[in-house]
């Protein structure tokens, strides 16, 4: 049981790692998305005759991209506080199989020193009856 929620720890580490580098790679199409604009806006200053219809529908798309960009954003970042609230209760259950673990072993412990002290116990009542017979049997 110790390793099956060892295991489920790091799968919801990885699971977490994938959402993370998923955000990454959305907040960088967001920062391409800006400079695009920037650029766009750059060329449609140069020539304004030709570039007003060209970059009115440009920023058109351009928003509708960074909204949608922003919806789907908002929602990874959802999903990964989903996969953290995962991780950490695997983590908890881990924790608790592993403080279930160590009582366990600490028990046997005592369990093993107890029957240990009961052997040694019995070798000296032994040692002492033999002794008293011995000095009885002298006595006679």
């Amino acid at each position: 049981m110790l390793r099956l929620h060892s295991w489920t720890v790091d799968e919801r580490r990885r699971e977490l790692g994938v959402l993370h580098a998923r955000e990454e790679e959305l907040i960088a199409t967001g920062e391409e998305m800006a400079r695009q604009l920037l650029r766009e806006q750059q060329a449609a200053s140069a020539d304004p005759a030709v570039a007003g219809f060209i970059y009115a529908a440009f920023a058109v798309g351009h928003r509708l991209r960074r909204e949608q960009l922003g919806r789907t954003l908002a929602a990874l970042r959802e999903e990964i506080e989903q996969a953290r609230d995962r991780l950490a209760d695997a983590f908890r259950q881990l924790k608790v199989f592993e403080e279930v673990q160590k009582e366990r072993a600490h028990q046997e412990d005592i369990d093993a020193a107890r029957k240990e002290q009961m052997f040694f116990d019995e070798i000296a009542q032994t040692q002492f009856r033999q002794k008293q017979a011995a000095k009885r049997e002298s006595q006679t």
